[in-house]
């Protein structure tokens, strides 16, 4: 398999996962810590590959992500494009910040998600989310690091293969 196509691979495959980890079902009392998995992934390839992340695929993407969830349909397709804006945006900076500013980075990225997810609910009549709502930032920026070094992992692993 050439470079091109296993890195196409991975990327379509991290996607998938992304999306199986959002389904992923969980115990009511750890519901509110479930990161926003999609929007990671994103964010990584969005940092390490930008020729494959923009706006469009991210509102497909996001499109899909509400078939998937059964959420209102365009939800989670406005909030991808709106952190992928951003984030394609600044990423000269990002790209070489430290770990830990690239995980602050992150978590104030997650934190816009989760505003523009509450002015998405609150236009749609829903009532106030509890104060736990906010703690699936926290738990992203938390997990940031080790995605990152994950998918980074498997990227050079792919390029020394072919090497």
């Amino acid at each position: 398999m050439n470079r091109t196509r296993a890195n196409s691979a991975l990327f379509w495959s991290s996607l998938l996962a992304c999306y199986l980890l959002q389904l992923m079902p969980l115990p009511q009392a750890l519901l509110p810590l479930k990161p926003y998995w999609l929007a990671l992934a994103l964010v990584y390839w969005a940092l390490e590959s930008p020729e494959r992340v923009g706006l469009g695929l991210a509102f497909v993407l996001g499109l899909l992500g509400d078939v998937v969830t059964g959420e209102l349909l365009g939800e989670h397709a406005l909030r991808l494009c709106i952190l992928c804006f951003i984030l394609l945006r600044f990423r000269a900076r990002l790209r070489f910040f430290p770990m830990w500013q690239q995980a602050l980075a992150v978590f104030a990225l997650l934190l816009n998600d989760r505003i523009v997810l509450l002015m998405v609910r609150a236009c749609a009549g829903e009532p106030s989310p509890p104060v736990t709502f906010w703690l699936a930032p926290l738990t992203g920026m938390v997990a940031w690091p080790w995605l990152f070094l994950l998918l980074d992992d498997l990227r050079s692993r792919l390029r020394v293969r072919e090497s």
